[in-house]
């Protein structure tokens, strides 16, 4: 088998990748390869409604930086283009936000996993947010009803620091005060 001119030279870049049409579909590069996710169903998007709101409205009231959600183009690198379900961005890293997209890692980001993208979200993602200095990283699973919390340890690595199962408290230092009751999340 032989590779193509593209994959020699690195694969899609962003420029490339903004002239795939709107399908409705989630189109993401990663080192330059293209995927693609269908459509969120309802339980994901009910999941991150809420948990979109609870972060919204405390960053909001406490002046801490700002909250978005897909689609919204992180520009990691320009091979490294994501779409994160949500992603905050703390007032130190507030000049990353362009007009188009977010310029660099944002501080926290959260991805719901979906039975099509769970080994992309859990593997692959996670490589990819602990390379390009993504402070926090969340995966959650509301059909299995999982949210794990990996953050960014002293050797730099985003280690699994917290699992929760149906209910708990989740809390990170990068939003000192916020108690999230993941109970009234599923």
């Amino acid at each position: 088998m032989s590779l193509s001119a593209k994959e020699i030279a690195g694969g899609l870049t962003y420029e490339e990748y903004r002239l795939f049409p709107e399908d409705g579909r989630r189109h993401e590069l990663i080192g330059g390869e293209h995927f693609v996710t269908p459509p969120p169903t309802t339980v994901h998007q009910r999941f991150v409604r809420n948990l979109f709101f609870l972060l919204h409205d405390f960053v909001t009231a406490h002046n801490l930086g700002e909250v978005f959600f897909a689609p919204l183009d992180v520009v990691l690198s320009p091979r490294d283009v994501v779409q994160p379900d949500i992603l905050f961005i703390g007032k130190a890293r507030m000049h990353r936000l362009a007009r188009e997209n977010v310029q660099g890692a944002p501080d926290l980001v959260v991805e719901v996993v979906a039975e099509s993208s769970r080994q992309l979200d859990r593997k692959l993602k996670r490589a990819l947010y602990e390379k390009h200095d993504v402070l926090e990283y969340w995966v959650a699973d509301p059909e299995l009803r999982i949210l794990e919390v990996f953050r960014r340890d002293e050797a730099g690595r985003l280690a699994k620091v917290a699992e929760f199962e149906d209910a708990g408290t989740l809390t990170t230092p990068l939003l000192p005060g916020l108690e999230i009751d993941l109970a009234a999340l599923w």
